[in-house]
């Protein structure tokens, strides 16, 4: 029999220490994942749970509420939730990610955001969606902080997704609730502690209600016990409830971590005290969001009031009239990147508007200073350029 003390163990824990035992010996508060007790069963492995009592020694977590806490602190800044580029044959294109990945933590990025609404997960396989963590994990290398995307429409595969992305060494997973299906308050509530208790990451919650349903600020203070969350990311465009959201949890967790979703409102959010946000615009201008958040933090409000000003026509023009996110992934491909067909049909008229479109972008890049290839259409703004200045 051989014992094992960690306090989350996975089917990886046990493939590498199970070799011909028929039995195992677990601590009293250790936590079997669902992929655990899967291989388990599949091996005809017993459980032996030890007593409080018969305890020689506490489980050995992953990582220490201390350590995790000082990670935490990388969850400040900038987080660019990426599009996923495709190849001719509707396939990843890892070479072109590999590119586009590459020139984001060049710029300056914050931290990255796989799996996110913009990188359409619900569009890919479970496969699609592990080949792209593994990928942005082995370009990354460790250079800035993972926030994964594991929403799932079950409980069993949101674990099953944050196991595997914790051997990838993914920093934090982003969860929102279960989509399709609207569950009860309570309901809700059960989903998130149960994933909490188990899961082998941190937790940063995500709401937002265009997507699912709402995480009401009551659910989340009853969520604040659960050190596994350790913050939320708020999509929800209303920065009042940003606000109170920020006021209200941190009065008992003032290490609780806030990121906007919603770069229309990412001056006033940083200022007001968010840590930062995940914005779909930094993945076509990443310098001026960037700069946008650092002159936030800094309190130079002047430049920072003018460069939330001049990002709003570039996010109406991809959110607006388009499917999401094909917006931005024209705005990707203004910028330089083969960013391959859509993931979702249209129709002649929508293709004829994206060529309109990309046109428009074009034009808002120009004005903002970027060297810009391709077609404009568009009136002289006389604007003054904001980057390479």
């Amino acid at each position: 029999m051989v014992r094992i003390d960690d306090a989350v163990i996975t089917a990886q824990t046990l493939e590498g220490r199970l070799v011909g035992q028929r039995q195992v010996e677990i601590g009293p508060a250790a936590k079997l994942t669902p992929s655990a007790q899967d291989f388990l069963h599949a091996q005809g492995v017993a459980i032996v749970r030890r007593e409080v009592g018969n305890q020689a020694a506490p489980p050995t977590a992953p990582a220490s509420a201390v350590a995790r806490a000082a990670g935490r602190e990388a969850f400040a800044g900038i987080f660019c939730p990426n599009v996923v580029l495709f190849d001719s044959q509707n396939e990843i294109n890892h070479a072109e990610m590999e590119r586009y990945i590459n020139w984001l933590i060049e710029v300056g990025i914050h931290g990255l955001h796989p799996n996110g609404s913009t990188g359409e997960f619900t569009r890919l396989s479970q496969e699609q969606r592990q080949d792209v963590l593994q990928l942005v994990c082995e370009v990354n290398a460790g250079r800035v902080p993972v926030l994964a995307g594991a929403s799932e429409a079950s409980l069993r595969d949101v674990l099953k997704t944050a196991e595997y992305y914790a051997s990838l060494g993914v920093d934090a997973i982003a969860l929102m609730p279960p989509y399709y299906y609207e569950i009860s308050t309570e309901s809700l509530f059960e989903y998130c502690a149960e994933i909490a208790e188990q899961s082998p990451l941190d937790i940063l919650l995500y709401n937002s209600r265009r997507f699912t349903q709402k995480l009401s600020l009551d659910l989340l203070e009853r969520l604040l016990p659960y050190d596994r969350i350790f913050g939320t990311k708020d999509s929800s465009r209303d920065l009042p409830r940003l606000l109170n959201l920020i006021n209200r949890l941190r009065q008992q967790r003032p290490d609780y971590v806030v990121m906007t979703g919603c770069e229309e409102i990412a001056f006033p959010a940083v200022l007001m005290g968010a840590n930062g946000g995940t914005i779909a615009t930094s993945g076509i201008v990443p310098e001026v969001v960037i700069e946008l958040y650092e002159k936030a933090q800094s309190g130079d409000i002047e430049r920072a009031r003018e460069l939330q000003y001049r990002i709003l026509d570039l996010i109406n023009l991809m959110l607006l009239d388009v499917n999401f996110p094909e917006g931005f992934k024209t705005g990707v491909a203004a910028r330089g990147f083969d960013v391959g067909p859509a993931r979702v049909s249209s129709s002649s008229a929508e293709q004829e508007y994206l060529l309109k479109l990309e046109a428009q972008i074009n034009c808002v890049l120009a004005d903002m200073g970027y060297p810009v290839q391709g077609p404009r259409a568009c009136p002289a703004t006389n604007l003054p350029p904001i980057v390479g200045r």
